[in-house]
């Protein structure tokens, strides 16, 4: 059983309004097909195709059905977004079902699909879907997987007209793609790309892993990317065989979940797949094997540059089970038995033990084995006490049962959490509706209703039982394989044997790791003063929204509505953000998104925190934006009060335990080396700083600057923080606003007033680098045929030219096609080549336009000239009519879609309350984009892509260098 929410068309649809300029999207029916019902296009059934051998409820909002040809369906109406409709086609072919000499060949008949089928030119694909307003690779894109391979298509706006063309597409994709060897061969370079591109210490850990704990079963050596000889090998004869065998309609499943009556999505299916019909008989699905008792139990990769790591699983083979209740229940209840474990470990963690992290899940995985897996980071070099120490926390549960008390408390938790689903029901988006189908296919179970779902674990609450769990814990951690696989980044003597001998020896059960049962609720936290006074109310002048000041300076932007039923978003913004901390001085910034949060309130540390905001939704994301601190949660009516109250005392009374400063410290050493390990890491490492002139407020720390960090040190920078600045509360959603304000009131409004120094002017300047005629060159110590190349142009920043800032999106966006045209489906040199646009408005400068690929090394003068060339024809000659449309046809859409959900407008007019600005801005925001012309386009290129203002960097393999490319240091 898998949890699929229903929806409904709630939702801001007018809010689109503002943007396009568009009337309110129709339900996208068409009125010749609507007639069609599943009784005319598949088999009557008793119960639906999916809960056959189950007994859950049927969701009712799907309608099912199976053609005459197999092919099976499901379809439901769903408005959320408006207008959108989102398909999920499924073919029961993924990796696993390759023969040796096809490995990758499920993966790269997806990337043949999209390339060009009956209905789509050779290379079209990409124009087609962006013509009828879709974002590629995002509303439009395809996965593989050992067991299956997907393909998505969310259709904005859609209507009649755009879903049968769509639909009739997607057929053809399916029966007709275009198999030649011309293809393949150009196909071929982009899927090898991705391969290159996806390779490093990471893969080749998931690789061995795989190959290890699967050892003798097909997933021990199949990936769906494949393997080089065999890309190399596949020709359009081999990929058609491929094809014949697998894609066929009894192998299909379709799911459309989307603002569109069912019986024309039913009347779609039928009209465009009836007629998918394949000669001769599919091939059986073959045997994934078992885990095998024979292969070794323990084994060790040495992966220079990945963190220390344990793998260790107990390997049960896997079977279909019918779907039923109780069968869920069970599931259930072993969630909750493993769920009181990994809040043990987690403890154990938090307290400075021997392992940074550990936890325990149960999967299915990939219909090959049933698996308890546990994974450990420990601290330091001495893996086999981690390894000992998780143990000891297992067997301890496995001797023990638990109490009622832990049993109570995670069950609250996970009571909560479906509730908040069943909730939120008639907010959440058809595509994930469409992808809980296809995947509830995948491992062969069902969906159900969230009611459903809370109602079946309600059902067996009474079971769950100390002496259940127990046996579930026992059950879950015995097996007839079991295996361990310990990751190095350096060779050590006698691994191998230490991890068996740590294995072998009897472990007792641990002392002292069950949690206490004391009760903590918000009459624990710190008190704050009498509730503040309201000094005046303003509307804000979009929308509904309001401005609420309170005498002690703290500002409300509120917008009390119903479009998501049963959510609040609320955010805290105070302080001045990266602008409070000096561009030359580095502080322990970068601590304070784990240490901050999980160094408590008052007395309180994270534990009783834990323990407070249980069975609650109740929540704490910190991030550190340019120009202040935020502090943020999506809760309910139901606690709101309370999340505000957690917020508001966070910044009056903070807790400062050590303990999170010295584990922020050892993840942090831990996982620094893999920063190294690649060129798409260096550049996340390095590209943030160097594009702002080395500003240290956006630099990686180094090891020795994180190992000097004390907990002293941490607290002298973030205390004067959390104590001085201005306040701006953002509250969205379904709140009445009179009781919002008093809430506000009794919280921040009840704090004292705050000092606010002014920020140093050096602290509001963002530098881009000087130009360079050659690149920056960095190194990584990863992969020698891996490298990664940037070019950027600085722009501006601030709201003078808000205009051009939207107006770059597009000229960006089309330098993006143009070169993902050229860079992956022509020349297959890069797989993903991409463009972005930055414009910082609490900067008046800083902003620029930046292209970055991974490349070959031998292929980086190749980037650097693809890039100017591109560039020098944007200012040389406007784009084409095609090219804008099919830029901001799609840039309409996403607005259309994100303008319907209450985050989209508090991300728009966040700092609203320090800079009316922000909220002129958000007025023009739709007709700033929307109205671009070609010329504006030109003229922004001529502006902006000044060729002797262009700074360049690459990151080359380490002892490896590119044609023209010489070390500067940087």
């Amino acid at each position: 059983m898998t949890i699929s929410l229903r929806r409904s068309a709630t939702s801001l649809s007018v809010l689109a309004l503002l943007l396009t300029g568009l009337p309110l999207p129709a339900q996208a029916q068409d009125t010749a097909t609507t007639a069609a019902s599943s009784s005319a296009t598949g088999s009557a059934q008793t119960r639906p195709w999916l809960y056959e051998n189950s007994d859950v409820p049927i969701d009712p909002a799907w309608h099912f059905g199976i053609l005459p040809n197999g092919l099976r369906y499901a379809v439901r109406r769903n408005g959320v977004p408006p207008g959108q409709v989102a398909i999920r086609l499924r073919i029961d072919a993924g990796a696993l079902m390759e023969e040796p000499d096809e490995l990758g060949y499920a993966h790269f008949m997806e990337h043949l699909t999209f390339r060009g089928s009956k209905y789509v030119p050779d290379g079209e694909s990409k124009r087609i879907w962006q013509r009828l307003g879709v974002t590629f690779g995002s509303d439009s894109n395809a996965q593989t997987t050992a067991t299956g391979t997907t393909y998505a298509l969310d259709l904005p706006q859609a209507t009649p007209q755009g879903l049968d063309e769509s639909m009739k597409i997607l057929a053809g994709m399916m029966t007709d793609p275009n198999i030649v060897d011309a293809s393949v061969n150009a196909e071929r370079a982009v899927v090898l790309a991705e391969k290159r591109e996806g390779e490093g210490p990471g893969s080749r850990v998931s690789d061995g892993t795989r190959a290890f704990l699967f050892a003798g079963q097909r997933m021990a050596n199949r990936t769906p990317i494949g393997t080089t000889p065999t890309l190399n090998a596949a020709t359009a004869t081999r990929m058609e065989a491929f094809h014949s065998r697998w894609y066929r309609p009894e192998n299909a499943v379709i799911s459309i979940a989307g603002d569109i009556d069912p019986a024309t999505a039913e009347a779609l299916i039928a009209k465009h797949f009836t007629a998918w019909t394949v000669a001769g008989q599919g091939a059986p699905a073959p045997d994934f094997g078992d885990p095998d008792p024979a292969r070794p139990a323990a084994g060790v990769i040495v992966e220079p540059g990945v963190p220390t790591g344990i793998s260790y699983a107990f390997l049960r083979p896997w079977r279909p089970r019918a779907d039923t209740i109780v069968y869920n229940q069970n599931k259930l209840t072993d969630v909750l038995a493993l769920q009181i474990i990994n809040r043990r470990l987690e403890q154990a963690a938090r307290a400075g033990g021997s392992f940074l992290q550990a936890n325990v899940e149960q999967q299915d995985v990939a219909r090959s084995v049933d698996g308890t897996f546990i994974s450990i980071m420990p601290i330091g070099d001495d893996w086999a006490k981690a390894l000992t120490d998780v143990r000891a926390v297992i067997e301890d549960a496995k001797t023990i049962a638990p109490t009622a008390a832990e049993i109570a408390r995670e069950y609250a938790q996970f009571d909560t959490a479906l509730a908040i689903q069943v909730e939120n029901a008639g907010t959440e988006a058809g595509s994930k509706q469409a992808w809980d189908l296809v995947n509830a296919v995948d491992i062969r179970e069902t969906v159900v209703s969230p009611q459903a779902a809370l109602d079946i674990f309600r059902g067996a609450k009474a079971t769950m039982t100390p002496e259940k769990l127990l046996q579930s814990t026992q059950r879950l951690f015995t097996a007839d394989v079991s295996r361990a696989l310990l990751t190095l980044p350096a060779a050590q003597p006698d691994a191998q044997a230490r991890l068996d001998a740590a294995l072998k020896a009897p472990v007792a059960a641990a002392q002292g790791v069950r949690l206490k049962e004391k009760a903590v609720t918000m009459a624990d936290l710190p008190k704050l003063g009498a509730p503040g006074k309201v000094v005046s109310r303003e509307p804000v002048g979009v929308l509904a929204l309001e401005t609420i000041t309170f005498a002690n300076g703290v500002k409300l932007v509120l917008f009390a509505n119903d479009a998501e039923p049963e959510k609040v978003r609320i955010t805290v913004r105070f302080g001045h953000g990266q602008q409070d901390f000096s561009p030359t001085r580095p502080v322990a910034s970068w601590a304070a998104g784990y240490a901050l949060v999980a160094s408590g309130i008052g007395k309180l540390g994270q534990r009783e925190l834990d323990e407070l905001t249980n069975g609650r939704r109740l929540g704490f994301d910190f991030s550190i934006d340019d120009d202040a601190f935020q502090m943020a949660a999506v809760t309910r009516p139901a606690d709101y009060a309370d999340q505000l109250r957690l917020f508001a005392t966070k910044l009056a009374y903070p807790g400062w335990d050590p303990a999170p400063i010295a584990r922020v410290k050892a993840g942090m050493t831990a996982a620094y080396d893999t920063l190294s390990t690649s060129a798409d890491a260096v550049l996340g490492r390095d590209l943030g700083w160097l594009l702002r002139d080395k500003d240290v407020r956006y630099r990686t720390p180094d090891k020795t600057e994180i190992a000097a960090l004390t907990p002293k040190a941490f607290r002298a920078t973030w205390q004067p923080i959390l104590a001085s600045g201005p306040i701006e509360v953002q509250i969205f959603g379904q709140v009445k606003a009179e009781d919002a304000i008093a809430q506000v009131a009794a919280t921040f409004g009840a704090l004292p007033k705050r000092a606010d120094k002014p920020v140093p002017p050096a602290n509001r300047l963002i530098r881009f680098p000087a130009h360079n005629e050659k690149p920056v060159v960095l190194r990584h110590l990863g992969d020698k045929d891996q490298a990664a190349a940037v070019m950027a142009w600085p722009t501006s920043g601030g709201f003078a030219l808000a205009k051009e800032s939207r107006q770059l999106e597009i000229l960006a966006q089309i330098f993006n096609d143009r070169l993902f045209e050229k860079m992956r489906s022509i020349d297959g040199a890069a797989y993903s080549p991409s463009v972005q646009n930055s414009w910082p408005f609490s900067y008046d400068s800083g902003g620029y336009i930046l292209v970055n690929s991974q490349i070959r090394p031998e292929k980086v003068g190749y980037f650097f000239q693809m890039i100017k060339d591109t560039a020098a024809d944007l200012v040389a000659r406007p784009p084409s009519d095609d090219e804008l449309q099919r830029a901001v046809q799609p840039m309409r859409q996403l607005l259309a879609r994100a303008s319907t959900g209450n985050a989209f407008w508090m991300q728009q007019v966040a700092g609203s309350t320090r800079d009316s600005r922000y909220i002129d801005v958000t007025r023009s925001l739709g007709s700033d984009i929307l109205s671009v012309t070609v010329t504006d386009l030109q003229t922004l290129a001529k502006k902006y892509l000044v060729a002797d203002k262009s700074w360049s960097a690459v990151v080359l393999p380490q002892g490896v260098d590119a044609e023209g490319v010489t070390d500067g240091g940087q």
